[in-house]
């Protein structure tokens, strides 16, 4: 059975005291409604439509940013869940599997979780995904016969023996999707909030002979966000879990505790991660690789071999092969580094691209930005850039060439040539002592002023 995401991503979220939506505040360097599409991409859906309302225009621009395949609806007033279910209802018109209700401020719930409401679908109408809550508070309350889920109850709503059940409601449900749409339409809003609760589905489908169903799942699964300590607390759960992760994958990180990982990290198996490093989004670290302390990486790829740091920076763009060392106060940006590479400290390589072998003395600057455009620095193979070079692009070094230390380079160099773009230097025997001693006898006839 084909499936269709319908994610809620309308809400506010007055709690977070903020003026951006609720569902794009980041966590792990991603806005918490990429987590959900992610985890619904897991089951490879025909359709993605996605319910937007506060910052629809921020929303809708996100979304399609992750996914372009998903469709943007908007619930202009925010009347409810079962109302913002109904707001997908033309987009999947002509939709004829089932429809599976997430949400864009829930971020953890696994593909595993997923498979196994759409396995209980073989045996219910519509299957809820609970969980045993160790302080179940202000959640709605799953009422349950054997296996068979009898009605979701708000809290507002809940007598007080409903209030002592633990099982709680998620939210997230499944069902066929034009069985979904025929609840929707039939909910009404005759409670404490006045609102279309799309919790009232299970209840309408017991009352028209359909079967509905609970499927569990860890209480940490369905952590949902809604104020800025719980979007904190989320993000420990997600660096704790990412730090497991790449622990068993067989990553040496001696104090994974320091180093903060974004949502797509990737690091490959015998790589070493130092403490206090700090990933941004988009990098991709191969095996045999090693992150020296105090780094940070941000959209790059660093290939097997390769040393980073300590205190060093790759930004967007970076593409360090096999073998180069990238040292202390490096900084590196839209720049391919090739084969053996080093570059040791304290320079700046943008948008360049650097042949096998070749040594980066300390102080190189590639002088890369006028004022209006970005100009390129192409640098061979074998080549030995001598100290505090600027390289003002766009100019190339060939292979095997030099540059002076010191040296203003504004124009190419051939392979295997030296070039040199300094002054020459002028030394005038004893005129320091001279001047020292001329500010010293200035300085003495002040201080009897």
């Amino acid at each position: 059975m084909s499936i269709a995401l319908i994610l809620l991503a309308a809400g506010k979220g007055t709690r977070m005291e903020s003026d951006r939506p609720k569902v794009l505040h980041p966590l792990a360097q991603a806005p918490l409604l990429w987590h959900a599409l992610r985890a619904g991409q897991t089951l490879d859906p025909a359709a993605c439509v996605v319910v937007a309302g506060h910052g629809a225009e921020e929303v809708s621009a996100a979304t399609l940013e992750f996914a372009p395949e998903a469709q943007v609806v908007i619930q202009s007033e925010q009347l409810g869940t079962a109302h913002a279910v109904a707001q997908a209802r033309d987009a999947l018109k002509d939709f004829g599997g089932d429809a599976l209700v997430l949400y864009g401020d829930t971020p953890f719930i696994s593909d595993t979780t997923l498979q196994t409401m759409i396995a209980a679908r073989a045996t219910h109408d519509v299957v809820v995904l609970g969980f045993e809550a160790a302080d179940p508070g202000r959640y709605g309350r799953l009422v349950t016969q054997g296996d068979d889920l009898l009605e979701i109850v708000e809290y507002k709503d809940a007598t007080e023996a409903q209030r002592a059940i633990s099982l709680c409601n998620s939210g997230v449900l499944i069902a066929a999707s034009d069985t979904l749409f025929a609840l929707v339409e039939a909910v009404g809003n005759d409670n404490a909030s006045g609102e279309y609760y799309l919790t009232d589905v299970v209840a309408l489908a017991r009352a028209r002979g359909l079967s509905a169903g609970v499927v569990r799942c860890d209480e940490a699964e369905t952590l949902g966000i809604n104020s800025r300590a719980e979007l904190r607390a989320a993000e420990g759960v997600f660096q704790t879990r990412a730090r497991a992760a790449l622990l068993d994958d067989g990553v040496l990180m001696t104090a994974p505790e320091t180093v903060h990982l974004a949502w797509d990290t990737v690091i490959g198996r015998d790589a070493e991660v130092e403490p206090y490093v700090v990933f941004g989004p988009g990098v991709t670290v191969e095996t045999g690789a090693r992150i020296r302390a105090f780094s940070h990486l941000e959209g790059c790829h660093v290939s097997r071999g390769a040393v980073v740091g300590p205190y060093a920076r790759l930004r967007p763009g970076a593409e360090l092969a096999e073998d180069v060392h990238v040292g202390n106060f490096v900084e590196v940006k839209n720049a391919y580094l090739a084969e053996g590479v080093k570059a040791n400290h304290l320079t700046y390589l943008g948008d360049a691209d650097v042949g096998e072998r070749t040594n980066i003395g300390a102080g190189t600057i590639t002088c890369n930005y006028d004022g209006v455009f970005k100009h390129r620095t192409t640098i061979g193979r074998d080549a030995f850039i001598g100290s505090d070079t600027m390289l003002v692009a766009p100019v190339s070094v060939g292979d095997g060439a030099m540059t002076g230390s010191g040296s203003v380079i504004t124009e190419d160099v051939p392979a295997g040539a030296l070039g040199l773009g300094r002054t020459r230097q002028v030394t005038k025997p004893g005129f320091a002592t001279r001047l020292r001693d001329m500010l010293r006898a200035k300085k003495a006839a002040q201080g009897k002023e």
